[in-house]
């Protein structure tokens, strides 16, 4: 027995994951985690509470972190060095950086030392480094760059415990939730996703990914994102 389970669950891609996971039936239960039934990423009790229900069993064979902070309330990413501001800065590392590595530190001790199970993290394109020509958005571009290293590095340790375990960072493409809605006008036509779409899309990447993709990071269409 088997059990799946997303963290950020009550999000747009979370959400989709979830119910989409629910629907292929492949493993035994699918936990949904969100800050609503307790699991804040800015709280690490609230991620050790929810590792311990999870192993209880069955062992979870597929973690996804389906999390992420653009903008909020009156802040939002930063056009220029003038925008910068060590307060939003830190909110933003703590959710889309520090989050996701407290959530590794607690659930992939749990995952199974039998078939490929999988640890993934929503990271985004616009976090790789070698594909940076535009510059701007400071604090989300960084705080994305910074969850690759670290996913790098939990792909390093992971596999020394079990070399089939697979730690990924997925870039879903935009889709169309309430992080990417004040900046939809920019996208091209055919590429603002429906969650149900970008769910299913990250599901077929997922399925295809092999133990020596660990430590990557992977568009909706499988292709590698440099970091």
């Amino acid at each position: 027995m088997q059990s799946a389970v997303i963290i950020g669950a009550s999000g747009g891609i979370g959400g989709a994951l979830a119910d989409a996971i629910e629907e292929e039936g492949a493993y035994d239960r699918v936990w949904r985690f969100s800050r609503a039934n307790g699991l804040d990423l800015t709280d690490e009790a609230s991620i050790a509470a929810a590792a311990a229900r999870v192993a209880e069993g069955p062992a979870p064979a597929l973690v996804v972190v389906a999390t992420g902070i653009l903008h909020e309330g009156q802040r939002g990413p930063e056009k220029a060095l003038k925008d910068l501001d060590a307060e939003w800065l830190s909110r933003v590392y703590a959710v889309n950086t520090i989050g996701p590595a407290l959530v590794a530190k607690h659930f992939v001790p749990l995952l199974p030392r039998t078939g490929t199970p999988v640890f993934a993290a929503l990271s985004a394109r616009v976090g790789s480094i070698g594909d940076n020509a535009l510059g701007g958005w400071h604090g989300y571009r960084a705080s994305k760059a910074a969850l690759n290293m670290l996913l790098r590095n939990i792909a390093i340790e992971a596999r020394r415990k079990y070399d089939r375990t697979i730690v990924v960072g997925l870039h879903p493409g935009t889709v169309d939730t309430g992080l990417s809605k004040p900046f939809q006008g920019n996208v091209a036509p055919g590429k603002l996703f429906a969650p149900d779409r970008a769910a299913v899309q990250l599901l077929d990447v997922i399925d295809g990914l092999k133990p020596h993709d660990s430590g990557k990071v992977f568009a909706w269409d499988g292709a590698e994102v440099p970091f």
